[in-house]
């Protein structure tokens, strides 16, 4: 047994959420791809299959009291509110983060008042985000202007309305400054909106300690939701009165059976509802949350330093020197749950890695990305992963 293999078992050995494993349905597969995907929980299937038999196929309609359908956005989000530092009241589970992005930047800049006509979004968001964000430009009638997050200061006037931010990178795993940003957007007089989908659940995000305005986040990766399961959206309680969602639906009205024909947004966190729920996955989700029961975000964030060091020590032990760069910031104020390594013929390696059953993926041009969910990755999975990538790249 090699040192780094026996290292990898006394850390297990010492693991304080080691027994958190036997929760989820795993096999013998390195699963390192829970920054997309998260490990299905154990409790969910038998939870599942209760709402469409019983629920569904025996009360029917009458589930939408007598089994608390109807108040599920906001009883999940209070239960995902621990996970990212909210007190209850804040969050509303539903639709996609797409959605929500549009729903919380359009709301902001409706908040900051008409005297300033800039957006700032970050620059190496995913995607979506700045697709979202110049959608929202147009339809405010606000100029979009992208920047990176160490350039947000600098670039910050009273012309800004709002910034748009990612809390971790999703290719490369660094971890921005969410109290500092926050606060220079507060000092220029704006809002911040934070997209926490790479960092939920797997470290602390302290919304409300920061004074962030409003936040969105998808479920599927670190909370375990499953695929496409519902993303959720915090309107700081201050807010609440004031938030103007984009999209008013029959579910945010104040009497949402009333039908009546003027929309009057229901009070809190319920105004960022806006049509019918989407019960099955959004039940799934809640029985995935069970998993977090007794889990303290600070223990995650104390494994997944640990995983992400030992593995970086791993690869720097068995993969010969040059052959990767390491994407991810090495001080740990600067990273989040996930290492990318960046190297030649990424996509074949990766393609290679994951014949072997280990399990990362791939982001083009040339990044392989591996994500460590403290819930149920252990060390020999990521020793493992390291000596398997060093067999691959050195064949």
């Amino acid at each position: 047994m090699s040192e780094f293999a026996f290292k990898a078992r006394e850390l297990d050995a010492g693991d304080e959420l080691a027994a958190r494993r036997a929760e989820f349905v795993l096999d013998e597969v390195v699963y390192l791809d829970g920054n997309s995907l998260g490990a299905l929980p154990a409790s969910v299937p038998g939870r599942v299959e209760d709402v469409v038999r019983r629920q569904w196929g025996e009360l029917r309609i009458r589930s939408w009291e007598e089994s608390g359908w109807w108040t599920a956005p906001e009883r999940i989000g209070d239960r995902i509110a621990p996970l990212v530092g909210a007190r209850a009241g804040q969050i509303v589970v539903g639709d996609s983060t797409s959605v929500n992005v549009f729903k919380a930047l359009v709301g902001a800049v409706r908040l900051a008042g008409e005297g300033r006509d800039e957006i700032l979004v970050d620059a190496t968001t995913f995607p979506t985000d700045g697709y979202i964000a110049e959608s929202a430009a147009r339809l405010t009638g606000r100029t979009l202007r992208p920047v990176t997050p160490a350039q947000v200061p600098s670039a910050l006037s009273d012309r800004t309305a709002a910034v748009l931010l990612n809390h971790v990178d999703y290719r490369t795993g660094r971890r921005h400054d969410l109290p500092g940003l926050t606060s220079a957007v507060h000092a220029a007089g704006a809002l911040a909106v934070w997209d926490l989908c790479h960092s939920a659940g797997a470290l602390p995000v302290g919304l409300d300690e920061h004074g962030v305005d409003l936040a969105v986040g998808c479920t599927y990766k670190y909370l375990n939701g499953g695929p496409g399961s519902p993303a959720y959206l915090y309107v700081r309680r201050d807010h609440q009165d004031r938030f103007d969602s984009p999209l008013p639906g029959w579910n945010s009205h104040a009497e949402p059976f009333g039908m009546r024909t003027e929309y009057a947004p229901a009070q809190g966190a319920l105004r960022g509802r806006v049509g019918t729920p989407d019960i099955l996955s959004m039940l799934a989700l809640e029985a995935a949350l069970d998993v977090w029961d007794g889990v303290s975000i600070e223990a995650v964030r104390t494994k997944s330093l640990a995983l992400t060091d030992f593995f970086l020590e791993c690869v720097a032990e068995y993969v010969p020197q040059g052959l990767v760069e390491s994407l991810t910031p090495s001080a740990h104020e600067h990273r989040g749950s996930q290492v990318a390594l960046r190297c030649d013929n990424a996509g074949e390696i990766m393609k290679q890695l994951i014949a072997q059953d280990i399990v990362g993926d791939f982001r083009h041009p040339d990044v392989l990305r591996f994500g460590f969910t403290p819930l149920y990755v252990r060390f020999t999975d990521v020793e493992r992963a390291a000596r398997a990538l060093g067999e691959v790249i050195t064949a």
